[in-house]
């Protein structure tokens, strides 16, 4: 392959900080090499590209809109969120050490031309509209949509 046609594909699936960080490092990192990036976000994924409002129309899509916002600054993490602690913990101790924040991760993705994709059929469950996304989401797609991006990527990865 030419160095043009590189590409790498991703599937955001997690919505926790840290999963969602290492997904960004590693987007971020493909574009600065080069390479073609995809990132398509689906299910608790979404929450990193949702502006942080409240979502859904039905009564399950609303409460689970109040009980996860969304956001990319309300992510937490995996393990030792203790209610919302470890994510005021975490971005304590990256900005300690000089790391990049989350919303600088995904503002650098998009300053990169790295493709966000939403999953139509995730935010169809969910109740969550486009008008829900940030308007930097290049597209709103289905599996198919994506799977034909991903096809011709030397790297597929799954997060």
């Amino acid at each position: 392959m030419s160095e043009e046609t590189r590409k790498c594909s991703i599937v955001v699936f997690s919505g926790d900080m840290d999963k969602v960080f290492a997904a960004f490092i590693i987007g971020t990192t493909a574009a600065a090499m080069g390479m073609e990036t995809t990132m398509f976000f689906t299910f608790w994924g979404l929450k990193a590209i949702q502006k942080g409002t409240p979502t859904g129309k039905g009564f399950f899509g609303k409460m689970m809109g109040v009980m996860n916002r969304g956001g990319i600054d309300r992510l937490g993490p995996s393990k030792f969120n203790f209610g919302g602690i470890g994510r005021w913990m975490f971005k304590k101790m990256m900005a300690d050490q000089g790391v990049t924040t989350l919303p600088e991760m995904l503002q650098m993705a998009i300053d990169m031309d790295v493709k966000l994709l939403a999953c139509l059929m995730s935010m169809d469950v969910m109740e969550i509209s486009r008008d829900d996304l940030i308007d930097e989401v290049d597209d709103v797609v289905g599996a198919a949509t994506f799977i034909a991006e991903a096809e011709g990527s030397e790297i597929n990865l799954f997060v």
